[in-house]
Order: structure tokens, then sequence, then C-alpha cells
């Protein structure tokens, strides 16, 4: 099976250049979280030093299975979530690149979320990219191209990854992955096109344990008053991953409560397909306006969480900023 589920024109513009003899020393891959970035760059790393037989890579012969269990000596991959690519990393990266490959044709790094490399660490791979070694190809993947430096996007080969349709995730969960249908179809609409989070979600029952508890509090928020919200603020920033993750989630609640209150509230364009009541009632108790603000305002404190914001002031400022239920409902919207 390709891994490369609905990317496969992504997959046949990197294999192109293989086939042709012209590899970019760089390429940049871009989409949201979950959407197959990281994927995409271990397929294309194993395409780079598979040994088996045409069409690569060929997911059997022992290059392709090293690099899916991460023990291939020419493949590095710098992917630790809710932690920072920090300098020192990419001097020790940098030494690795120099050497010739090991046992493969090339010298593969992949780094992910590069958006949290530290300015000093952006800056240090800036020499690699300005003079690559031979045999040396750098997959970076990161949410946008904006929020990373000019100069290491202009370096790049730039692959942007848009999330599936619902029903494409729907049908690979239920033949690739064995899901029954109506659990293809929820998780379907809940990934937000991104296949990703879908299966892992099908395979890790904590997944949607902590949605459904991330939900809650946030529908509880009305009710609680000032000091419950900052304490809730501060219990949530002692975990920066888990925090992002909470946020990533309350995006598409409040994404919902903007379509309910602008009277899209056909259950087909909703992400929360399980929570449809109480979006409703959600999108009663706020303006539209009210809604699109802080949909802007959750996207940008997770742009900012790379730019070294205090997570825990950030969350303050926003959870104080939530509407109250017993704030009166809008007679003229």
């Amino acid at each position: 099976m390709n891994p490369v589920v609905g990317h496969e024109w992504a997959a046949r513009l990197l294999l192109n250049g293989l086939e042709r003899g012209h590899v970019s020393h760089a390429t940049l891959i871009v989409g949201p979280p979950n959407v197959g970035k990281t994927a995409l760059a271990r397929w294309f790393a194993q395409a780079l030093n598979c040994t088996g037989d045409p069409p690569r890579p060929c997911g059997n012969c022992p290059a392709c299975r090293k690099v899916e269990q991460d023990i291939h000596p020419d493949v590095r991959v710098l992917d630790a979530p809710g932690e920072r690519l920090i300098i020192d990393q990419v001097r020790e990266l940098q030494h690795e690149l120099a050497l010739s490959p090991y046992e493969g044709r090339w010298r593969v790094a992949i780094l992910c979320d590069f958006e949290r490399a530290t300015a000093e660490a952006a800056n240090a791979l800036l020499k690699t990219l300005e003079e690559p070694p031979p045999a040396v190809v750098l997959l970076l993947t990161a949410a946008e191209a904006d929020v990373l430096l000019p100069t290491i996007v202009s370096r790049c080969q730039l692959v942007t990854l848009c999330p599936l349709p619902v029903q494409r995730v729907e049908e690979a969960l239920s033949t690739h992955w064995g899901a029954e249908p109506g659990k293809a179809r929820d998780l379907a609409h809940l990934s937000q096109g991104c296949l990703g989070w879908a299966v892992r979600a099908l395979q890790d029952k904590t997944i949607l344990e902590r949605r459904a508890e991330n939900l809650a509090e946030l529908e509880a928020m009305g009710h609680k008053g000032r000091v419950e919200r900052l304490a809730y603020a501060a219990a949530l920033s002692r975990d920066d991953q888990l925090a992002r993750e909470a946020l990533q989630l309350w995006v598409t609640w409040w994404r919902d409560v903007v379509l309910l209150a602008a009277g899209a509230g056909a259950a087909l364009t909703l992400t929360n397909v399980d929570r449809v009541d109480s979006l409703r009632q959600q999108a009663n108790q706020v303006t539209l306006q009210e809604a699109r603000r802080i949909v802007a305002q959750l996207k940008f404190l997770l742009r900012s969480l790379d730019q070294y914001v205090s997570l825990r002031l950030a969350l303050e400022v926003l959870l104080l900023s939530l509407p109250y239920a017993e704030s009166p409902k809008p007679s003229v919207r």
C-alpha cells in the first residue's frame, strides 16, 4: 500500500526529479498538522535509497524497511513533538551530512516542524542549504512557509499538502485500516481532512478521550469565572504539546460556531458533527463577529507559540476573552 494516500501528485513530483537525475538538495513540505508531511518525507527517503526492483520505493527491501523502522544509518529524522530544534542539533547533523553515505546512495535528513527551530538553529542550517554536500537531501516540514525565514524558503523546493476530502479519508480508513463504516465516517469528519490524525485516533483511543475532555472544558468555560479560568490556563500551560492539541481543537469548535452563526449549518460542513446541539447553543450566544474574532485569536496564538511567547500568559488572555454563558443574547446579528 502506498502510504502517501491522497498526495500521489506530490510523490510523483519528487520521483520525477529522482528519475531524471535532478534531485533537489532541499525540499520544504508544508501543510496542517497530521496531513501527511512526515509520511511523504519518509516515503521519499525510502525512494532515494531503495535497493529493490522498480517501481521505487518497493517497501520490502532492507533499505526501505530500515527507513520505516528509523534505523537506516544514512537517514536521520529530527522529530521531537513539543521540543524546539536547537543549534547544537543542527551542528551535529551538519557533521553527519559532511560524511559520505554509509550504505545508501544518499544521506537524508528529515527535520519535522521546522517552524519550531530556534533562530540560531535556522541560521546555522542556511550554510548547508547554500553549500550542500554531495549526495545529501534535506526534507523540512512546517505548517506554513511564511513562518520560516525567507532565506530558508527560497533555497527549498516547495511542496504544499492540502487536507483531503472527507470522503477520501473515510474511504482510506475503511480500505487500508479496516475501520468500521460508522467509525470511519465519524473520524473522517473530525480529522478535517488530515488522514494522519484519523489513523492515530483509530489506533489510540486516548486521542478521542482527550478530545472529549478538552471540548467538555471548553463548553464549561462559559460558566467559569475569572479565577477558575486563570487556574485552568495555569494547568493547561504545564504541557506545551497538550496545550497545542487543545488549541487546535478549539479552532475547529469556533470555526463550526462561525458556520452556524453565519447560517451555513449543514452537518456536512461541520467538523465536530457529534456536538451539533452544543454548537448551535454556542452560536446562539455570540455574534458572528465575536465568533470570528475568537477563531482569529486562536490561530494567532498558535502561530505565536513558536516565537517565545509565554504560553500561560497567552492562555490567560485567551480564556478571559471568551464569552460568558450569562451574556445576553443579541437581538440583531
